[in-house]
């Protein structure tokens, strides 16, 4: 216990995995909590101060699925190992922490999630900003980056999704920051940019930072000595796979705020499915590491044109050579050997890795030969690291290794028959055992006459020849059999030769897996030279499964290669909503787009978008968006044409919904959208505006609504698609240069409504919307009213000038449309399925008097 205490005094604040024996105990509180979030059993060890010890245990060979287990729910746990040999140890076993496995330092394969990155991220502030550093510890990667503000920093929150969160405990943060799932308060000097900056300079071997493109950004240095200071603090040991640190700048990538991902689906909806969402549409990568890297990509369209071209151009390569098949067919069975490699790093890797890493290595030669002769630059550059570079380390693991290894070293049978000799002499002594024990027992039976004898071996008292006691009733036992054990109903002896034998056994027994041991780490010390090349080979590998996922999808859906231009504008022709396409049973209805300001688009930079609910408004925003996306990570688009200009954000604003936790009703979160769009759209952004104002009085949404339209149209002059039910805005159209309407047409058939899909100049007509409360089901005799209601309004005069459109600076009255002629408003407003008899011949006469 003293032990213990020791521990958890230098690990207050995580769990404390307490190795005795074949288990891991823990404790007190940490035996309270663990119980109750593992439910497993809590009991009792002796007592302190006349009170119980309270004392929970996991098994050691089973304690992966239980860490597993407190890491999801977000827990840090410290592993005290037993540092000494029982067998040789006076006394107590010396015990020490080895590590600390958090949310973001995992490793270990049963405890990461395989298709997503696991992050570690660390934030610094100062009066420029925020300084951000992250690191995925499994893959070896680390990258920086400043940011500007609470915005941008709320931003690369969303995009990065971190699994643990460093924040220097140095005053006041936003409450949904630190509230956030693994975020931890690290003490302030942390964080500090002047000593982080020697104590980057000396985990790297640097002189300066210059070569990482760090010297000039004390933020993102303080983030990354406070990142790197927890990763030493945790893992105790040297992070060989950490070479460099990357620095990501916001000009590079195509800014999307966290309401764009979200309204835009990416890689997951409200309700938390994933399959239908881009991603789930476009994932069909073949390896865990190409997995993770779509999804990077997808959260992160780069802006970067000749980048993209050389991916989209690769993607083309492949469908001109047939060759998406012959390419993804090899890497089905590859294994994550980019996370291989992080535990070789950190000498965690287990037989199964490596023979993991073997059978990729022997993949190799046929990638190579399938892209061979390809005329793409990149996948050229993909194929370099895989030709050749590796069949010396390949055939070693090849001689080295058994087919299928087990599943720790500690055991044994990992190395291969001829491998080695001296280890090969020791399996020989240890194999040929069961024969001479055979032997022995039929030659023993013989000269004592004791047909029962039997020859037999435990872990405690060796090898052993067994007599019952029933068979002992009238026989001899011979004289130089010495007693070794009694039991209840027999008697267990040895011999000189037994004895002898049993010496020379077990030593080589012990000497083999000490050698097998040995020459395990010494093929961990020839993989460690060769890091640098296999970390490139498994990008290459990701890479090629991303690119050859772009071609089979491509090729699957009919989608096009989009035209990314140096000049302004947006032309879609026949696009479509990439994942309403694939999760419906019937066609989908293309719609082209053209947004620019030159003569031939005829100053085309926001379209008032007008039509029924469910008409297909808002589809129709997210599959351009989307289309828009996709084009700037390299993927075919769902389009029979796409010409893209530079786009230097996406920035949306769809759906309703509340934010509870920051106090928000669902019309502030409307106007917090709209209010962050309205600050940061440029004139290169692709803006989508969703039914602004809907969540206040009518006339103070009407206002709302056009104020937002004509800065977009006149001060941001963003790309814009702007949907609505206000047709007072389509007269914008007339007035606003870069302003035109378009519409999606619905046709009523009988008493029901055909929506139509299609994407129309000019406003709409009418907006449907009891015809849509029809099909929701409403009640008839609501309906009823409502049409009632909905012909007085309509036939009501209008109390001021018809509309005309206002000036931000100016305010201005709002009027309806004028009414429609009173007859037909009166027809309409009848249901003649709901009417009596009566009801029926007043109607007429209603009618009569009108006409």
């Amino acid at each position: 216990m003293k032990q213990f205490f020791a521990a958890k005094a230098d690990h207050p604040d995580v769990l404390v995995f307490f190795r005795m024996g074949d288990f891991y105990e823990l404790f007190y509180d940490d035996a309270r909590k663990a119980a109750k979030l593992l439910d497993i059993t809590l009991t009792q060890r002796g007592s302190s101060a006349g009170a119980p010890i309270p004392m929970a245990g996991v098994p050691y060979h089973a304690a992966e699925g239980y860490l597993a287990r407190l890491v999801a729910l977000g827990e840090s746990v410290a592993i005290c190992e037993q540092i000494g040999d029982p067998a040789q140890s006076k006394g107590l076993v010396e015990r020490k922490v080895v590590r600390i496995v958090t949310p973001g330092t995992v490793t270990d394969e049963a405890l990461l999630p395989d298709r997503r990155d696991n992050l570690l991220l660390a934030i610094s502030r100062g009066k420029q900003g925020y300084g951000l550093a992250w690191a995925e510890l499994s893959a070896g990667r680390f990258l920086a980056a400043e940011v500007a503000g609470t915005d941008q920093l709320e931003t690369e929150l969303a995009r990065l999704q971190p699994a643990e969160l460093l924040i220097p405990d140095d005053g006041d943060w936003p409450e949904w920051l630190t509230a956030q799932r693994g975020a931890r308060l690290r003490a302030p000097w942390l964080f500090d940019s002047d000593s982080g900056r020697g104590q980057i300079e000396r985990f790297f071997g640097l002189h300066d930072l210059q070569p990482f493109g760090l010297q000039d950004k004390p933020l993102a240095i303080g983030a990354a000595a406070g990142l790197l200071a927890y990763l030493q603090e945790t893992q105790k040991q040297s992070l060989p796979h950490l070479r460099s640190i990357v620095v990501e700048t916001g000009d590079d990538a195509i800014a999307m705020n966290a309401a764009t991902r979200r309204h835009l689906e990416l890689d997951t909806r409200a309700d938390g499915e994933v399959r239908h969402t881009l991603l789930g549409i476009l994932d069909r990568t073949r390896s865990p590491m190409g997995a993770r890297m779509l999804r990077r990509w997808l959260h992160r369209p780069l802006r970067d044109q000749s980048t993209v071209r050389q991916r989209t151009q690769a993607v083309q390569a492949l469908l001109d050579a047939n060759a998406p098949e012959s390419l993804r067919s090899p890497l089905s069975g590859l294994g994550d050997v980019e996370r291989i490699l992080s535990r070789i790093a950190l000498r965690s890797a287990r037989p199964k890795d490596l023979t993991t890493l073997r059978d990729a290595l022997h993949t190799l030669p046929e990638l190579a030969t399938a892209l061979q002769g390809i005329d793409s630059p990149r996948l050229q550059a993909l194929r370099a690291p895989l030709d050749g570079q590796h069949a010396e380390l390949a055939a070693h693991l090849q001689a080295a290794l058994v087919p299928i290894a087990p599943l720790t070293v500690r055991d044994g049978g990992v190395f291969a028959d001829g491998f080695d000799a001296e280890l090969d002499e020791l399996k020989m002594l240890s194999s040929n055992a069961d024969q001479f024990l055979v032997d022995l027992e039929v030659r023993e039976r013989e000269q004592s006459g004791i047909s029962g004898l039997k020859v037999g071996y435990n872990r405690v008292h060796g090898y052993y020849i067994e007599i019952t006691k029933a068979q002992a009733v009238g026989a001899t036992i011979p004289v130089h059999y010495t007693r070794r054990q009694t039991l209840a109903n027999a008697e267990r002896y040895i011999t000189e030769e037994l004895k002898s034998f049993e010496d020379k056994v077990l030593s080589a027994r012990e000497r083999a897996l000490s050698r097998e041991k040995f020459l395990y780490e010494q093929l961990l010390d020839r993989l460690q030279v060769e890091l640098d090349a296999l970390r490139e080979c498994a990008l290459a590998l990701a890479e090629l499964d991303v690119l050859g996922t772009f071609a089979t999808v491509a090729e699957a859906n009919d989608w096009r290669a989009a035209q990314l231009r140096d000049e302004p504008g947006l032309q879609i022709v026949a696009g479509r909503h990439p994942v309403v396409e694939a999760v419906r049973d019937e066609p989908f209805e293309p719609n082209d787009l053209v947004l620019g300001d030159d003569e031939a688009q005829l100053q085309r930079r926001l379209l008032i978008i007008t039509g029924p609910n469910m008409g297909g408004k808002s589809t129709f925003m997210r599959q351009n968006a989307l289309i828009v996306l996709l084009a700037h990570i390299g993927s075919f688009v769902p389009a029979t044409q796409a010409v893209i200009g530079p786009i230097d954000r996406i920035l949306t604003r769809i759906g309703a919904g509340d934010d509870l936790a920051k106090g928000q009703s669902t019309f502030m979160v409307e106007m917090s959208e709209t209010a962050y769009i309205l600050h940061h759209a440029t004139d290169q952004s692709l803006v989508l505006m969703d039914e602004i104002g809907r969540g206040t009085s009518t006339y103070d949404g009407l206002a709302l609504a056009e104020a937002s339209a004509l800065h977009l149209a006149q001060h941001n002059r963003a790309y814009t698609l702007f949907a609505t039910h206000y047709f007072e805005l389509t007269t914008l159209a007339n007035d606003v240069p870069g302003v035109a309407n378009v519409h999606l047409d619905a046709v009523e058939h009988g008493d029901g409504l055909v929506f139509m899909h299609a994407v129309k100049e000019g406003p709409a007509s009418r907006s449907y919307g009891l015809q849509v409360a029809a099909l929701a089901g409403l009640p008839k005799t609501v309906l009823a009213a409502a049409r009632g209601r909905l012909a007085e309004l309509e036939s009501a005069p209008s109390s001021t000038a018809p509309l005309t459109p206002m000036q931000l600076d100016a305010p201005r009255q709002f009027g309806l449309f004028e009414a429609e002629d009173a007859l037909r408003k009166a027809m309409r407003s009848l249901d003649p399925d709901e009417l009596t008899p009566k009801q029926a011949l007043e109607a007429l006469y209603r009618l009569k008097s009108l006409s």
